[in-house]
This record gives C-alpha cells, sequence and structure tokens, in this order.
C-alpha cells in the first residue's frame, strides 16, 4: 500500500514540479494566476504534509490578508511576503516531494490511523493521515491540471502526464 500512494502522490508532486519547470521564466513573473497557484499548491502541499499541522513551518512566508488586500489574482488568503522565484518554489517543492517520500514510507498501520487535525472549529480539517494523504494527492494534481491548462492556453505549451512518481522526474 504505501509504494502505491507514494506513486500517486510523487506523480501528482512530479506533474507540479514539470509544470513549473517548464514554464518560461517570463511568463512565471508576468502572470500572477499562474505564480500564485504555484505558490498556493506548493505552500499546502507542504501544509498537508505535515502531520500535526500545529508543526507546519514553511520555507517561504506569507500573511494571510483579509480580501479587500488580496490581489485579485490571488488563491485564498495566503499572501507571499514576497515575489519568491521560479527557481526557490522548485526547490521547496523538491524538499516536500522528499518528506512526502520520507512521511509515506515510514508509516506504521496504527499511524495510519493518527489524526491531520487543524483545530477545534466546525470547518477544521479532521482527517486520518491517509485521508489527508489522500486529499494532498487531489488537491496538488487539481492544481497542476490549471497551470498545464494556462500554459496550453497562453502558449500552446504541453506538458507530460506522470503515471507514476519517477517516470518524469529524476528519483
Amino acid at each position: 500500500m504505501k509504494e502505491i500512494l507514494w506513486n500517486q502522490l510523487g506523480a501528482s508532486i512530479d506533474m507540479l514540479l514539470n509544470v513549473i519547470s517548464n514554464c518560461p521564466d517570463d511568463y512565471f513573473l508576468t502572470n500572477k494566476r499562474f505564480y500564485f497557484i504555484a505558490f498556493h499548491s506548493t505552500i499546502f502541499l507542504d501544509y498537508y504534509s505535515t502531520i500535526s499541522p500545529q508543526d507546519f513551518s514553511p520555507l517561504l512566508s506569507f500573511t494571510q490578508k483579509e480580501p479587500s488586500e488580496r490581489p485579485k489574482e490571488a488563491i485564498g488568503d495566503l499572501i507571499p511576503d514576497e515575489i519568491y522565484s521560479k527557481q526557490e518554489i522548485i526547490k521547496y517543492l523538491k524538499q516536500i516531494r522528499a518528506k512526502c517520500k520520507r512521511i509515506i514510507f515510514s508509516l506504521t498501520a496504527d499511524e495510519l490511523n493518527k489524526k491531520f487535525k487543524e483545530g477545534d472549529q466546525p470547518d477544521d480539517m479532521d482527517y486520518p493521515i491517509l485521508e489527508i494523504l489522500l486529499y494532498n494527492i487531489r488537491h496538488t494534481q487539481h492544481h497542476a491540471a490549471q497551470l498545464n491548462m494556462l500554459l496550453r492556453q497562453d502558449l500552446d505549451k504541453h506538458i507530460e502526464w506522470s503515471f507514476r512518481a519517477g517516470d518524469i522526474i529524476d528519483e
């Protein structure tokens, strides 16, 4: 089961890495929607991979902003404290990828039933570890697809599909 889970989460991360890596530098800097989706995807991939979310310590800083303070291209309320380079985001994604692989292969059967629990508010996530890992796959793939669509629509650029972890990104 661990190998299957890693193959699919890893493939989602690989696709996110691949689309960001293959985005032209000038497009990455000028297309704010692409940038904000890439940043959002990276931050939440790390967050959902932090088994105790209270221990989340992102490598790229951000500030939570009210709707009136957010750029119109932003995804959600987490706004980067500076404009990070494509290389900084790629480096961070590679670190998260390694973190996810370590987490999955170190899980025991008992740990799969532990909780990813944000807090005690009604809308706070309270998921078993297996479910948050599956959620992370869906979230990462959703945003990788958005980024692919932007490159396809704006630049007629096609990005390769990943079937399993490591088939398009070196392990």
